[in-house]
């Protein structure tokens, strides 16, 4: 059997079993696991595929149900386009997409959220006024909105072996992430997080557990390898285990990738990152305990941002809120102006920043424009209910292009 019919019956065989593992694949083809391996992260970086541990799980399942519901020849022939690293999955997506490619190692966590119309005091108990549990974790969110922002996006997560690795998968699955590798851990679950949604004004109080997402190996590591030389931006934020993260980020440096890290949440640890990446992204909390200044108005995160600077990092972009982002690039401090919203839920503002930031970025576009885009972005983002939530493209630069020529 060639190396393309047998990714072909692979690849059907996924298609009519959702999963398969090496061993099988090795005993039914009588081939060694070492191939099976091999042929598995191919179709993986071509997206067909996703690694999981001792095998692989189909990826966008729809898709790939189309074209083997025709002629089989026609798959045929892009499994050999596999070994000249054609971008099969841009050829088939159905939308159009910016130039950029953006790799995102970071966390996916469930997300348990309450709607409440105050935060709770000490001790007391507050009847909720709404709850839900659906995908999140700031690696995940950031993906998404990268996705949706335009980029071309891998992700990399890890998650447990418990009842909600199906959720991530089918999540990721079906989201526009156009590919991903999800690890799995086996002694730690899922990552969680407990998330507080004040009606009042839509801000939110977040407790975490990291759980799988602190668990991801030297091995797992250069497993990403593939993807981030072909990423023209690595984004990563800080609820993964340090190790990993800091060990992807000097490669990509080497490799020569601009690199944003989203120093959240926060760890003293950021700092060693900054000598090592491009641009950095805190929030007012962030910044103040990153620099020791107390960030509460734009003159005083411009002096924090100085600070951050100083400690090696080349380019500083503080996200305030309601007041905007101050960047620092260049020397030079540009205020990047907010955009009216009515709020609904301030989660996954900060994500979808940052992955609106990634992704236009990556497509080109200077740092104001990417920054103020990517304001845009946010502002539409926190007027949807969900940490996962991001707007459609189509009325960011719709609200985009009204506040510049207002």
């Amino acid at each position: 059997m060639y190396l393309e019919e047998r990714r072909l019956a692979i690849i059907q065989h996924l298609i009519e079993n959702d999963n398969g593992s090496v061993a099988y694949y090795s005993a039914r083809f009588g081939v060694s696991k070492e191939t099976i391996r091999h042929d598995l992260n191919a179709l993986a970086e071509s997206g067909f595929v996703r690694r999981c541990h001792g095998g692989a799980i189909l990826s966008k399942r729809n898709l790939l149900s189309e074209l083997s519901s025709g002629n089989s020849n026609e798959l045929l022939e892009l499994l050999k386009k596999i070994n000249s690293d054609s971008e099969i999955f841009n050829d088939y997506r159905g939308q159009k997409k910016m130039s950029g490619r953006v790799c995102v190692f970071g966390s996916f966590n469930v997300d348990i959220v309450a709607k409440v119309s105050r935060f709770p005091r000490g001790g007391e108990s507050l009847m909720a006024l709404g709850s839900s549990v659906g995908p999140g974790g700031k690696g995940t969110n950031q993906a998404t909105a990268a996705s949706k922002a335009g980029a071309y996006v891998h992700f990399v997560s890890k998650v447990g072996k418990d009842q909600f690795s199906r959720m991530a998968s089918e999540h990721l699955t079906l989201s526009e992430i156009d590919s991903f590798n999800l690890y799995q851990s086996d002694t730690e679950p899922t990552g969680s997080a407990i998330i507080y949604v004040s009606q009042d004004d839509g801000e939110n109080m977040i407790a975490i557990y990291s759980g799988a997402n602190i668990t991801v190996t030297d091995a797992e590591v250069q497993g990403i390898f593939p993807a981030l030389k072909k990423s023209d931006i690595l984004l990563v934020q800080l609820e993964n285990n340090f190790e990993a993260t800091f060990s992807l980020v000097k490669s990509a440096r080497e490799l020569g990738k601009k690199v944003i890290l989203n120093p959240a949440p926060y760890s003293p640890k950021a700092k060693e990152f900054l000598p090592f990446i491009d641009i950095i992204t805190p929030n007012e909390t962030e910044a103040s305990l990153l620099s020791g200044i107390a960030v509460t108005d734009m003159e005083s995160a411009k002096t924090a941002a100085k600070e951050i600077q100083a400690l090696g990092v080349t380019t500083v972009l503080i996200t305030m809120g309601s007041k905007g982002a101050l960047l620092l690039n260049d020397n030079k401090f540009h205020h990047i102006k907010p955009y009216p919203a009515v709020v609904v839920d301030t989660t996954g503002a900060g994500d979808a920043f940052n992955g609106a930031l990634a992704a236009t970025l990556a497509s080109g576009r200077d740092l104001i424009y990417s920054a103020s885009w990517a304001s845009a972005f946010a502002s539409i983002a926190v007027e949807l209910e969900g940490a996962s939530s991001m707007p459609d493209i189509n009325l960011v630069n719709a609200k985009f292009t009204d506040h510049q020529l207002s």
